[in-house]
């Protein structure tokens, strides 16, 4: 495809997107940004959650990894299926209890202020980080494939890009990414499956399922080495707490769940949503094994992040798998940025700046769509340092891999506030929750050092442990004389 049909393609997709917001559009209301009046049905929160949670890192890292690591990350999925239970069975039925808006409010009426505002801040600085860190990867595609070409500079593409995205977000918010979400969901997948049938094809595979049993990279189970990353208990146990934390401690995801009528339709939502989810993310590996095989066919060089991209647009295999990857593409990054400008809006207002408790109906508005404005000019800056001040890409990585360890604290405080009946003295919460990401890396250093052993996703959990412990020892004394 040349650059300008490529241009095309992407604003024709804008318009779709931009229509969909002036359909769904209606009061312009908090209740109807933040809840979509809880009116959402719950088979289109489900479809939607699919997309924004495999974002556009996934849709290029997934396949990638097959050649090196096999099916190793379906351990980690196999641990999400517990973990979605576990929030649709106890984070569920509390958030429709408290009717909350932003999930956070939890810790201030269980520990306090304190613990409250500093549970929102992590999943700010994690969200502000990640957000831009997925569609940062997107738009260096992009820019290679068509905005260089068309002399467009980057900072020109991230700014329009987040712009649009503004556009379609600031009225209705939640309302309108829950519909947007159903059809970015969709190209997604149907680039997905158009990309297995014509490659399938063009490798003349006669049976998928004799093929895939038969390849020497379809292994999913890992039990040899214990100090492995990929070792199965490391990767089950991980991938439980992955989804537990990254999706029901996490505004963003929990934001459209809470959207839908009941606490009956919502854990409907989560159960389908799981089963989906778990077969998409079998076929993103088993289309892994297909570019492998199809790059060592046609001689492409290119591996990991690069191999989808590079096949899809080689033209080999006709433009319809690069319409499809294009699309697939850039639903998979803007499903992601658009639900988390919407979810960083959310937070700021009702968690950092109580707008519902200190300001009128009108003013509550109004501050709410500057702080959307604010939120845009944040996510353009930060993709701007990632470009520009940070050219190194381990360092980059290392940012992203730094997000991570923002969940920590969160499972601590939550995981303390709903299987234990202590109060806390609230002042200490933040010291407990900066120290406990700082000792994790740390310890994970050393045991890699000394040691040899990776531990690879299962940091969160000790991130999550150092969280519990410390505020074990910062009990009230009015529980610890109880305990004795």
């Amino acid at each position: 495809m040349q650059a300008y049909q490529i241009l095309l393609l992407v604003l024709a997709y804008f318009i779709v997107l931009i229509l969909i917001s002036f359909l769904t559009n209606k009061s312009g209301s908090n209740s109807e940004f933040f809840q979509a009046n809880r009116q959402s049905p719950w088979y289109l929160v489900a479809f939607g959650m699919i997309g924004a949670s495999l974002s556009g890192v996934t849709f290029i890292s997934i396949p990638g990894t097959v050649a090196f690591s096999s099916f190793s990350y379906f351990q980690v999925v196999l641990g999400y299926t517990i973990g979605y239970a576990v929030i649709s069975l106890v984070l569920m039925p509390l958030y429709y209890r408290m009717n909350l808006t932003s999930i956070y409010t939890y810790l201030e009426s269980r520990f306090g202020n304190r613990a409250y505002k500093t549970g929102a801040s992590y999943f700010i600085l994690s969200r502000i980080v990640g957000a831009s860190f997925r569609l940062f990867l997107v738009a260096n595609v992009l820019q290679l494939i068509v905005f260089d070409a068309l002399g467009i500079p980057y900072y020109v593409t991230v700014s329009i890009t987040i712009l649009l995205i503004w556009l379609y977000t600031f009225r209705s918010g939640i309302k309108t990414i829950v519909w947007t979400d159903t059809l970015q969901t969709l190209f997604m997948l149907v680039a997905l499956g158009i990309s297995i049938y014509f490659i399938s094809d063009a490798l003349e595979i006669n049976s998928l399922w004799k093929y895939l049993g038969d390849h020497q990279n379809f292994q999913i189970f890992f039990f040899e080495d214990y100090k492995s990353s990929d070792f199965f208990f490391k990767q089950f146990v991980s991938g439980m707490f992955i989804a537990i934390v990254m999706t029901g401690l996490d505004q963003d995801m929990m934001q459209k769940n809470l959207t839908c009528r009941t606490l009956k339709d919502a854990q409907k939502n989560i159960f389908w949503f799981t089963l989906v989810l778990t077969v998409v993310n079998f076929l993103f590996l088993f289309l892994g094994l297909l570019l492998t095989d199809y790059a060592d066919l046609m001689g492409i060089t290119e591996i990991r992040d690069d191999l989808f991209p590079a096949v899809a647009t080689s033209g080999g295999l006709g433009i319809a798998i690069a319409v499809t990857f294009i699309l697939g593409l850039i639903a998979a990054a803007y499903s992601s940025a658009d639900s988390a400008l919407t979810s960083l809006t959310t937070s700021i207002s009702i968690d950092i700046l109580d707008i519902e408790k200190r300001y009128s109906e009108a003013s509550q508005t109004k501050t709410r769509k500057w702080i959307h404005v604010l939120m845009s000019l944040v996510l353009i800056a930060v993709m701007m340092i990632f470009k520009y001040a940070i050219a190194d890409k381990s360092v980059i990585n290392k940012l992203f891999e730094f997000a991570g360890y923002t969940y920590g604290p969160l499972l601590g405080l939550y995981t303390f506030g709903l299987f234990t009946k202590w109060s806390v003295k609230d002042k200490w919460i933040p010291f407990v929750a900066i120290s406990a990401p700082i000792l994790s890396y740390l310890i994970s250093e050393w045991s890699l050092i000394y040691i040899n052993f990776e531990f690879g996703f299962f940091i969160l959990i000790l991130n999550g442990l150092l969280t519990f412990l410390g505020l074990i020892l910062i009990r009230s004394q009015k529980d610890q004389r109880a305990s004795l």
